[in-house]
């Protein structure tokens, strides 16, 4: 398959977003993906594989967690790692011509299981349970909400929010990371800079969520 019929297939599957008009570190990021799917698929590595190992290295997160500060290090790498593993089974399935609706579906609920981890980790780090909880609930609403917009009819993502998936991405490498680096430096800072990125994971989540549902109210009234 040519970068242009990926591209093209990419497309269908992200509401008609064409990736050639993304901004330059998107678009390099869906190349990289589809060279890396390319490659899986020679090797015959199937969709599901890939997103298997992608919640398999996403439950290790808060075990990682565990092993104190050297241990939030290696959390950082794993959900790394995992996002890689997230971004690569959706290209092995267009490049083999194997999407379907069940992966989809199996993709998705890898997603919030996965994003359950990364907050159970910042939990072990020691962020207030309750503030885990509601960082997750807040995640699984906004994806709630646009799976139940996008069956009543809305086109596409209807908006792309500041409290999306690479959002919790970035915020959990960096919580993860930067605390083990404080922690390491600074006995102690470890927890506080995690729950810093817990509150910034609850916040971009609140913000996205209501950005959302401006975005399905207006669609879907009209």
């Amino acid at each position: 398959m040519t970068w242009q019929e990926y591209a093209a297939a990419w497309s269908r599957l992200h509401g008609g977003f064409d990736p050639e008009t993304a901004a330059p570190v998107v678009r390099g990021w869906i190349r990289l993906a589809y060279r890396g799917g390319s490659l899986l698929g020679r090797l015959g590595v199937g969709p599901g594989a890939v997103t298997a190992a992608g919640l398999v290295l996403c439950v290790a997160v808060p075990f990682a967690a565990l092993l104190g500060r050297p241990g939030l290090l290696l959390g950082a790498l794993l959900v790394l790692l995992a996002s890689c593993a997230d971004a690569l089974d959706g290209a092995v399935a267009v490049v083999t011509g194997r999407v379907s609706r069940l992966g989809f579906v199996y993709d998705s609920v890898a997603d919030r299981l996965g994003e359950l981890a990364w907050l159970a980790a910042f939990w072990v780090a020691g962020v207030p349970g309750w503030l885990a909880a509601a960082g997750a609930a807040v995640s699984w609403l906004h994806e709630y909400v646009r799976a139940r917009a996008a069956a009543g009819g809305m086109d596409g993502l209807g908006i792309v929010t500041v409290g999306e998936r690479p959002t919790r991405v970035s915020v959990a490498i960096s919580g993860l990371l930067v605390g083990g680096l404080a922690g390491l430096l600074h006995p102690g800072w470890e927890t506080t800079v995690v729950q810093v990125a817990a509150v910034a994971w609850l916040g971009l989540g609140v913000l996205g969520l209501a950005q959302l549902a401006l975005a399905v109210r207006r669609e879907l009234s009209a």
